[in-house]
């Protein structure tokens, strides 16, 4: 069966997501607005160019959102179409976008799905609304980042596209990629799909590069695993794939 995305649908969602974001912009360029009436001067310049600036930020991230989610080919998944594996792992963080697209692309293997969301730890407000929007497969396995229910070097391949950031404390991350180590077969592949801290993210999403993390944090992170980086593959100029081994 195929499986495909509508159109706007990563925009669509960003911004449902995320509207309260797009109010307090909008509410902000209002007040300014509305104090540049009592200024003159410098402080008028000033204020106009802070508005200017604001929404060329909103218009820059939303563009740039729309190429990465709706326009690229992120979600052909065409990293992992070389790949046999038997058993794979589907990694998510209370929004799965990709487990029916994995299905689609890899039908003879056994796929299980794991969902690490915890709203104590995980705070954002964006998934607790992208999973009333979007409820898990009836099959995904609530799991801990600490304690996977799998045994030993089960999955030839696993994926987390987009979710393993969601872990926002590093000591936790690390022991959740100890726990993938772990059920990762031998000569299998963890692959994990991700926006990066870097110059290209700061020019699309200016202060939003902060929920990202960069390069190095994430080759600290696999190292303390127990993992390497066989390779990086750039699926487009603000998404990054690391392909990890033991």
């Amino acid at each position: 069966m195929e499986v495909s995305r509508t159109a706007f649908q990563g925009i669509k969602n960003i911004i449902r997501f995320n509207w309260h974001y797009y109010i307090i912009a909008a509410v902000s360029i209002s007040l300014l607005i509305a104090l540049s009436q009592f200024l003159s001067g410098i402080l008028v310049y000033f204020i106009y160019a802070t508005i200017g600036f604001t929404m060329l930020g909103i218009l820059a991230s939303l563009a740039v959102s729309y190429y990465v989610y709706d326009y690229s080919d992120l979600y052909q998944l065409h990293w992992i179409e070389k790949e046999n594996p038997k058993q794979i792992l589907s990694v998510n963080a209370g929004f799965d976008e990709t487990s029916d697209l994995i299905k689609n692309k890899k039908p003879n293997a056994i796929l299980s799905i794991i969902d690490f969301y915890n709203p104590n730890k995980h705070t954002e407000v964006s998934i607790k609304r992208a999973r009333e929007r979007y409820p898990s497969p009836k099959e995904t396995i609530s799991v801990e980042t600490d304690k996977l229910p799998f045994s030993d070097k089960r999955f030839d391949l696993i994926l987390c596209v987009l979710s393993a950031h969601e872990i926002r404390d590093q000591r936790e991350r690390t022991r959740f990629f100890k726990e993938l180590s772990r059920v990762l077969a031998t000569e299998g592949k963890l692959m994990i799909t991700e926006h990066l801290r870097d110059t290209n993210n700061f020019l699309a999403f200016q202060i939003g590069f902060f929920h990202f993390y960069c390069k190095a944090n994430w080759t600290t992170v696999f190292e303390e695993a127990g993992l390497k980086m066989k390779e990086i593959h750039k699926n487009n100029p603000f998404i990054s794939t690391f392909i990890l081994i033991h």
